[in-house]
Order: C-alpha cells, then structure tokens, then sequence
C-alpha cells in the first residue's frame, strides 16, 4: 500500500467524519425544533385556561401595547416620505409580544428576513430581470440564505419580502424599494423593542408593590 492510497483513505474516513457530525448536528436541531414548538403549545394550553378576567386584562394590556407601538412606528414615516410606511406599523404589531425574550426573538426574525429578502430579491431584480424564474429563484435563495445564517424561523419573512419586491407594482428604481423595505422593518423592529422594553421595566418596578 503506497503513501497516496493511504492518504486517500484518510481523507475518506475525514469526510465521513466531517459527514457524521454534520448529521448529527441536524438532528440536534430538529430535537431542538420540536422541544420548541412543544413548549409553545404548553404555553397556549396554559393561557387558554386563564380566568376570564385576567384574559380580558392581559389581552387589553397586549392591545394597548402593540396600538403604541404600531403608532409610533408609522407617524414618523410619514414625517419623512416613506410610501409604504405601513410596513414599519406591521412589523410593530407583529414583533411586539407580552414578554421581553419572545420580543428579541422575533425581532430578529423580522429584521434578518426583511434583509436577506430584500438583498436577494434586489439581486435577482437586477440580475434576472423582474421574471417569474427570477422570482421563483430569489424566494428558494432568500430560504436557503436564512437556513445557511442559522435563522431559519427568518425564511417566512425573507421570501414575504422578496415577493414584494419583485411582484408588487412600484415606482421609481427597485433599489429605493429595497432599501426602504428594510429600513421600514427595522425601524418598526427598533419602535416595538422599545416599547416592550419600557412596559418590562414598568412592570417589574410597580409589581413588587402590589404584591406588598
């Protein structure tokens, strides 16, 4: 046996290696995925079980809340030009939670979509043309992007945003579209952390007098 089939098999038994970790990693995620989704559902069950009335406050302080928030995100577009300054009060609405972990976690699913779709869906814009195959391309890439980040809970988003920018009618160059996408998002991102972030504090220093 000469020195190269040796190295060879080396290097064989180093892919199937690298290959086994790999796997392995995978399926650490999905356990990982599953125990998530599983967590979730128990906390669902749980709040559905609430007395009515504390139901009719948490559900009135989360509405209250995310008003704000999507309020304040979008008045501001308005001040600047933005046309679709609409987005910014979505991504409020849709990023604002009752506790401050779910917030950030969210956050940065909307924002990572908002600019790996907008960053592929340009791309494809400008590369492909404004085509269905560009389309279908840019929302496989925009996944595959969120996926290889390690944001896959970011994938809805990302091909949302890339199906705006190549299908939605707009004027003026898709650039300006893009970028204004992603600076809507993110500052609906920033507006709804905020506010979550100050009714957080709010609670946790008028708590410890209502229980005294």
């Amino acid at each position: 046996m000469d020195a190269r089939t040796i190295e060879k098999g080396r290097d064989e038994a180093r892919t199937e290696a690298a290959a086994e970790q790999a796997a392995s990693a995978v399926r650490r995620a999905d356990r990982d995925v599953g125990r998530i989704r599983w967590l979730r559902g128990q906390v669902v069950r749980l709040s559905k079980r609430l007395p009515l009335r504390r139901r009719l406050s948490r559900g009135l302080a989360h509405g209250l809340m995310s008003a704000f928030a999507a309020v304040a995100a979008y008045v501001p577009t308005q001040v600047f030009g933005l046309r679709e300054g609409f987005w910014a009060a979505i991504t409020a609405v849709a990023v604002a939670q009752t506790e401050f972990g779910a917030t950030r976690s969210t956050a940065r699913d909307q924002f990572t979509g908002a600019a790996i779709g907008g960053l592929v869906g340009l791309s494809a814009s400008l590369g492909l043309g404004s085509s269905l195959w560009a389309y279908a391309a840019a929302v496989v890439l925009a996944t595959l992007a969120c996926w290889l980040v390690n944001v896959a809970s970011a994938c809805r988003l990302a091909g949302i945003t890339a199906t705006i920018i190549l299908l939605v009618p707009h004027i003026g160059p898709v650039e300006r579209m893009a970028a204004s996408r992603v600076v809507e998002v993110g500052w609906g991102v920033c507006v709804a952390i905020s506010t979550v972030w100050i009714v957080t504090r709010v609670n946790e220093r008028f708590a410890p007098e209502k229980q005294a």
